[in-house]
């Protein structure tokens, strides 16, 4: 898992063992060392994450769909392991492995084929801002399914969000209303968000019970072992010879920093501040991204588009807000 994903999980689960360890230290002591090193791990994590959309754009420039996510995962499943040689590999019930393995099925396996299928037909700062609404599905997930309680004032983010999300995908110059091109790239990454949303509501009680480490590692072997078949049969069609250097970089990047650097940024940054207020933080991904695919893609959004992105992050902010 990387990216939105793994904060949106991280904040939706064991928030009660992390308010622990959120400490607010008494008049005249000094204060936690490691606070401002978590902050700087969040900005980091936010960096990472914002930016792995634009390194996915330049790497499917040259580099298939199934392939891209399959090194991508084999790669980052070969790193997990080589931490698990040293501090022991994780031992779950079977029950366990039966849930690992149907979360696996929606994120990374459903997930990642739709936001990077999405990412090769849209902008990416487009696909960012529509990803940064899986609170949102999540919060309307967990009242319907979980009988969570909701204020009047998280509902009105979620209206005010979807409004925003209208505007953002009605706004394009050449908007075409057939399910083609950029449109049905907006439709898949709208799939991304309810495959998303859907693992986040099924992993909160696996997240209590293990490190985000574990599942974050074992996710990685899955998805690789199921994108492993997609490999093999898409592998005759690649052009191995017309690989460009920008696009082995930006694997590079995927696995190294999107996948493994930001997690462990994030996973730190936990230990130290509530899950409830570093989440926050996460509506700074579409920013990044904006800014990284204009210097480099030469992508932006319109006036319009642009409205439509700052109203959904607004929503993304008020639905997620306690009284």
């Amino acid at each position: 898992m990387n990216h939105p994903l793994l904060g949106a999980m991280e904040a939706g689960i064991g928030s009660k063992e992390v308010e622990q360890n959120n400490i607010v230290t008494a008049a005249g002591e000094k204060p936690d060392k490691g606070l401002a090193l978590a902050y700087l791990a969040i900005f980091a994590a936010v960096l990472f994450w914002g930016l792995s959309f634009v390194a996915s754009k330049i790497a499917l420039e040259t580099i298939p769909i199934f392939t891209l996510i399959f090194i991508r995962f084999f790669l980052a499943a070969l790193l997990f392991t080589g931490i698990w040689l040293k501090t022991g590999f994780p031992r779950l019930l079977k029950k366990d492995w039966i849930k690992i393995t149907l979360l696996s099925l929606f994120e990374p396996g459903l997930y990642f084929y739709c936001e990077t299928k999405g990412l090769s037909l849209t902008s990416a700062p487009k696909a960012s801002l529509i990803i940064a609404t899986i609170p949102v599905f999540v919060l309307v997930a967990a009242v319907f399914f979980l009988k969570e309680k909701a204020s009047r004032l998280n509902f009105m983010g979620v209206a005010v969000s979807l409004a925003g999300i209208g505007i953002l995908v009605a706004g394009g110059r050449e908007i075409e209303w057939s399910l083609s091109g950029e449109m049905l790239g907006d439709a898949l990454v709208f799939g991304a968000v309810i495959a998303a949303s859907i693992y986040i509501i099924m992993a909160r009680d696996l997240g209590l019970t293990h490190s985000a480490l574990t599942i974050t590692g074992l996710q990685s072997l899955f998805a690789a072992t199921l994108y492993l078949p997609a490999f093999i049969w898409e592998f005759p069609q690649v052009k191995w010879e017309g690989l460009t250097s920008h696009s082995l970089w930006a694997l590079c990047y995927l696995v190294i920093f999107a996948t493994c650097a930001a997690f462990f940024c994030w996973n730190y940054s936990l230990t130290k501040i509530r899950a409830s207020s570093a989440s926050v933080f996460l509506n700074g991904i579409p920013v990044v991204t904006a800014l990284a695919a204009w210097v480099l893609l030469k992508e932006s959004l319109n006036a319009a588009q642009m409205s439509g992105g700052a109203l959904t992050l607004i929503g993304v902010y008020m639905a997620n807000m306690r009284r």
